[in-house]
């Protein structure tokens, strides 16, 4: 009879571990047990980690390795492997909450599917630091991440979101900013309600509140830094109805491929509009001309 002891392999964990989208002092003290503790961490840049572990006085003993837009399909399989064999991989971002607009998602998945126990280090998030200080409706929100880059895409994303009634967050690049904000007057109305929230949590934070046609003016001479931005739903009562906005819906539209009738039919359907208020305002009936 065999009497050597039953072992069993230890099991595997992916940590997600919000870091700082700030000030290092923001960083909870689980997440310096957690960089301390590590076998195996992947960061966005590791670089930037090296100097969190400075900052936080962490000894990183575990390997580092990178994991970023470019290589995480490569370095994903690896991982899990890891995980699976017993391995504690902490996978950290440059800030905020990995997977949220940042790496991670993919290798979540993975471990699902391989039944690894994913868990989590609660942290700063970009997303909720510009709710709270947005000024706001923060009892219904949903995020949308980056607006796409190209302007007749990026048209189409908020004409499609023009009659969300929830509180919208976006983030978005410095230099897109202006024209972010100015698709957004024209998607939701001039008047729409909007928060631009930049530099959270560092030394030159700045929330500019204002009508998003406003806001746009303001951006319009440079933004610098990271930007969040939060926008007021729809009223439900107020369906939109100006005439620009529509026709430029309209427009997005056609400019995705859609023949006009198609286009005014699309827009009045997904705004709650009478097909002959979009209709009049693609042809200027009323306007004056």
């Amino acid at each position: 009879m065999n009497d050597e002891p039953v072992t069993t392999p230890a099991e595997g964990v992916l940590v997600l571990a919000a870091t700082p989208i700030g000030q290092a002092d923001d960083a909870p003290p689980r997440l310096v047990a957690e960089l301390a503790g590590a076998d195996l961490i992947a960061a966005e840049d590791t670089r930037r980690l090296a100097r969190l572990a400075a900052q936080l006085g962490v000894d990183v003993r575990g390997r580092v390795t990178s994991y970023f837009e470019g290589n995480e399909a490569a370095r994903t399989p690896g991982l899990v492997e890891r995980l699976v064999a017993g391995g504690r991989v902490v996978l950290v971002t440059d800030a905020g909450m990995p997977s949220v607009s940042d790496p991670g998602y993919r290798l979540v998945a993975a471990a699902v599917e391989a039944g690894v126990r994913v868990t989590s280090v609660p942290g700063p998030s970009a997303v909720l630091a510009a709710l709270a200080v947005s000024g706001l409706p923060v009892d219904r929100f949903c995020f949308e991440g980056f607006l796409p880059r190209k302007a007749g895409e990026r048209s189409r994303r908020l004409q499609a979101l023009a009659g969300e009634e929830r509180t919208l967050v976006f983030f978005e690049a410095p230099h897109r900013t202006a024209a972010a904000l100015a698709a957004m007057a024209e998607a939701f109305g001039p008047e729409r309600r909007g928060a631009v929230c930049r530099e959270l949590t560092k030394t030159h934070e700045e929330v500019r509140r204002g009508g998003l046609a406003d806001l746009a003016a303001w951006a319009s001479a440079g933004v610098r830094g990271e930007v969040t931005l939060v926008v007021t739903g729809a009223d439900e009562r107020s369906p939109v109805t100006d005439a620009a906005a529509l026709r430029a819906a309209v427009e997005a539209e056609e400019a995705g491929g859609r023949t006009r009738k198609e286009a005014i039919r699309t827009v009045a359907t997904g705004l709650g509009v009478p097909k002959r208020t979009v209709y009049d305002a693609v042809h200027g009936v009323g306007a004056g001309r």
